[in-house]
């Protein structure tokens, strides 16, 4: 699997362009599933208009980019339904866009599905994720950004795709707390390898390279 890890969206051309290079063709070509899961577990974001602003592409750059078809992956129906129901269009998709929000609520919910067993066999799809969409894939987000708790008292643990942190939305004019200071405090709580990123930055993971992408401001933390 292909990541591109974003703190705000595809939001620039520089973005925009590493997309393409990960799909290996235009978007218009591509078909997307988006998941919204995440929206609902975080106290400012969900549930309610914001996922509806996600689905629809009305609030960020990621449903709305003019992909060939875009469809929904609901995670936390998917236990309810057989997985032959599911697995199939996840497996002939070639993107998939999850929003941001509780990244802890979000690395449950791929297990509960069974969609976290099933991402090491996507070699061809790409995963687009934005702020908590792209935590999920570290192996921890940091106590700062728990605002959900799990019943298997995981704590901060993510998924650990990657072997690194991010520390999203740095120095955004709305989330004065996301300052360079605050993300070398959350950083040394770790214990390993971290980047802040503001909402023009991405990092993009494709087979055993990592890239930063960026028209803006970001740090490679030890």
């Amino acid at each position: 699997m292909k990541l591109l890890l974003t703190s705000g969206g595809v939001r620039n051309s520089t973005i925009h362009a590493a997309l393409v290079d990960l799909l290996g063709r235009p978007v218009a070509d591509c078909t997307a599933l988006c998941i919204p899961t995440a929206l609902y577990g975080h106290p400012w974001v969900g549930p309610g208009v914001n996922a509806w602003n996600f689905i629809t592409g009305r609030s960020d750059d990621m449903t709305g980019l003019g992909w060939k078809s875009v469809g929904v992956l609901e995670l936390t129906a998917l236990p309810s339904i057989p997985q032959e129901r599911w697995v199939p269009l996840v497996r002939e998709t070639d993107v998939l866009l999850a929003a941001g929000g509780d990244a802890v609520y979000l690395a449950y919910w791929m297990r509960q599905s069974g969609l976290a067993d099933l991402l090491p066999s996507l070699d061809g799809t790409v995963y687009v994720g934005m702020s908590g969409g792209s935590m999920v894939m570290t192996p921890r987000v940091g106590r700062e950004f728990v605002g959900w708790t799990s019943p298997d008292g995981g704590g901060d643990t993510a998924l650990g795709v990657v072997d690194f942190s991010i520390f999203p939305h740095l120095d955004h004019p709305e989330l004065t707390e996301n300052t360079a200071a605050a993300a070398e405090r959350w950083a040394a709580g770790l214990g390993g390898p971290a980047y802040a990123i503001d909402d023009e930055t991405a990092i993009v993971v494709d087979g055993g390279g990592v890239d930063v992408v960026s028209q803006g401001t970001w740090r490679r933390l030890a």
